[in-house]
């Protein structure tokens, strides 16, 4: 995963040459963000002299998305000192989520340690200034590197993430519903289609989910029927 993000931080750091930013800027942006598609959107409307309040509050949207990983990691990270969730949480990509998510399924939420969350979104955050700083300096001799194709390994780590917990039908439908609608709205504005398609996703999941839950007490119910 940290391969896949390598391109995206060289495309972000060249877009950032061909800005009104200096290379400073991209560099702190990195540094204080740790967000890539809220700084490829920001970077875009910087250069189309948009508001600050409307850069902040498309780039906010955008990253709505946290709200759930942190709600799905919260379970097992409650019992942390405060300092440590709050590290964490500045840690918190799409990467990082789908790796730590994967790790404490396989442990009970209060035998798990900060120490596998932190080396990874370390590992993450360290990586993307690495490659922001390489398109930095080196991005303006290949102007031509976005036409290249390189986006498309972002492309496959997001592959990566998402078919190892396609394992129950709730989220093969939330994958799938959420898949075709983003396609369908892609021509919103401010990557906003994806915003909805994500939360359509969310309820076809959430309603299996309840479908699901109704089914297995209503099938305890029938069991201490016969019981009787």
């Amino acid at each position: 995963m940290m391969v896949g993000a390598a391109p995206f931080g060289v495309i972000f750091g060249t877009l950032v040459t061909a800005s009104p930013l200096t290379l400073w800027h991209g560099q702190l942006m990195s540094l204080a963000v740790f967000a890539g598609s809220a700084q490829f959107i920001a970077i875009g409307m910087i250069a189309g002299h948009a508001s600050f309040i409307v850069i902040w509050a498309t780039t906010f949207v955008i990253n709505l998305r946290h709200v759930l990983y942190s709600a799905t990691l919260a379970p097992y990270v409650a019992h942390l000192p405060a300092r440590w969730r709050w590290t964490l949480s500045g840690l918190l990509t799409d990467e990082v989520f789908a790796v730590a998510y994967a790790h404490y399924q396989k442990r009970a939420p209060g035998e798990i340690g900060p120490h596998y969350f932190f080396g990874s979104g370390l590992s993450m955050y360290l990586n993307w200034q690495l490659w922001t700083l390489v398109g930095l300096l080196f991005g303006a001799a290949f102007p031509g590197l976005k036409s290249l194709g390189l986006d498309f390994a972002m492309v496959a780590t997001f592959i990566a993430i998402i078919v190892p917990q396609l394992v129950a039908v709730r989220f093969v439908a939330a994958a799938i519903a959420s898949g075709v609608l983003s396609f369908a709205w892609q021509d919103w504005p401010y990557k906003l289609g994806l915003l909805a398609a994500v939360l359509v996703g969310i309820g076809v999941g959430m309603a299996i989910t309840l479908m699901e839950r109704r089914e297995r007490e209503s099938n305890g119910d029938n069991r201490k029927e016969r019981a009787r």
